[in-house]
């Protein structure tokens, strides 16, 4: 009896390459409709977006001077937190990926707090620390003269505290997935450490901080929470697209429904370019 004709056989479809097992039969009911209300409950808010949307007056909404500079604003803010997290955040992986020290597995629950900390929260601990009488904050303002609360700088910090984590997770889950045998190779042939990491390991995690600036950008471009509670509303200075979209909801539903496409469209561009690393890993 060869192996086609063994029992179940025929239950299972190989492909080329790496074989994949694919279930021939019809989909459980159980799963058909809660899996189909699922769907239906994440698709129906956006095509109610959608249908509702003023498109005739949608090129007026999106041409006054309130929401070019809200766009502004959030896109410079947003480009700028995920410098900062590349900045800070690509080192900090690579030390979570390749070091060992004491209270690592401690640091890196901390470092992804902010993922699951409400970002109001995270707005109130800016405050407490980077504030005028903060922890910090008031080291910086009595010596310095600096004060950073409600200023475009504070919506820059905001951004980079709650976007930060996910350029950290990318760029250190694809560190433990290289081959660390590459650096040590190079550092055998009488490479720093440094330039180890410059002219080795950052090519090989090159997509991860792609995918991972990616996310940040993302997540800074649509921050709420702690912005609003560390750098305040004030147009022109520290009003992003998103409390743009809050304070035009209460005066003008048809602006915030403009102002929500926007990011709606944005969002969707980050999809699309992760695309290609999500169908890979897949």
């Amino acid at each position: 009896m060869t192996k086609a004709d063994e029992p179940g056989a025929g239950a299972v479809a190989v492909t080329g390459g790496p074989r994949r097992r694919r279930i021939r039969s019809g989909v459980p009911l159980p799963l058909l409709l809660p899996g189909a209300v699922a769907l239906v409950f994440l698709l129906l808010p956006l095509l109610a977006l959608l249908l509702r949307a003023p498109w005739g007056s949608l090129p007026s909404l999106l041409t006054s001077t309130e929401v070019w500079q809200a766009l502004q604003l959030s896109l410079l803010s947003a480009t700028a937190a995920t410098a900062v997290s590349l900045v800070f955040g690509v080192p900090l992986a690579w030390l979570l990926a390749r070091t060992e020290f004491p209270g690592r597995g401690l640091v890196r629950a901390l470092v992804t707090l902010p993922l699951v900390l409400p970002p109001v929260v995270g707005g109130v601990a800016l405050l407490l620390a980077l504030g005028r009488n903060g922890v910090v904050g008031q080291w910086l303002d009595s010596w310095f003269g600096i004060t950073l609360p409600f200023t475009t700088t504070a919506v820059v910090i905001a951004e980079s505290f709650v976007a930060m984590p996910f350029l950290v997770i990318s760029v250190e889950g694809t560190l433990r997935a290289a081959d660390p045998r590459f650096e040590e190779a190079a550092t055998t042939l009488g490479a720093s450490r440094f330039t180890a990491f410059r002219r080795v390991t950052l090519p090989l995690v090159a997509p991860g901080i792609a995918a991972g600036s990616v996310l940040a950008w993302a997540r800074a471009l649509g921050e709420f929470g702690a912005t609003i509670t560390f750098a305040g509303n004030f147009p022109g200075r520290t009003q992003t697209m998103p409390l743009a979209v809050y304070l035009a909801l209460q005066n003008d539903p048809d602006a915030a429904i403009a102002l929500s496409l926007v990011l709606l469209a944005v969002s969707i561009a980050v999809l699309a370019g992760l695309r290609d690393r999500w169908m890979t890993a897949s």
